[in-house]
């Protein structure tokens, strides 16, 4: 099964948040409301210096992910 590199999520309990997964690697959630990254995987840290130059990116393309799904939900 192919699974998409993003996904929506929200959650009754965080009724001011909605959220964007990251399915690949690195895998993460972030907050829209709020841009908070909460990381799915444990990095070492070399890993953590290469994360650090693609986070920005990473959370760009997430943004602009949920920009589009909501324009195609109007």
């Amino acid at each position: 099964m192919e699974i998409p590199k993003f996904l929506l999520a929200d959650n009754s309990k965080f009724i001011n948040s909605i959220f964007v997964l990251h399915t690949d690697y690195p895998k993460f959630l972030l907050n829209i409301v709020d841009d908070s990254i909460h990381w799915l995987e444990e990095f070492s840290q070399e890993e953590k210096t290469e994360l650090d130059l693609i986070t920005t990116k990473l959370v760009q393309d997430a943004l602009k992910f949920y920009d589009s799904e909501i324009r195609n939900i109007k």
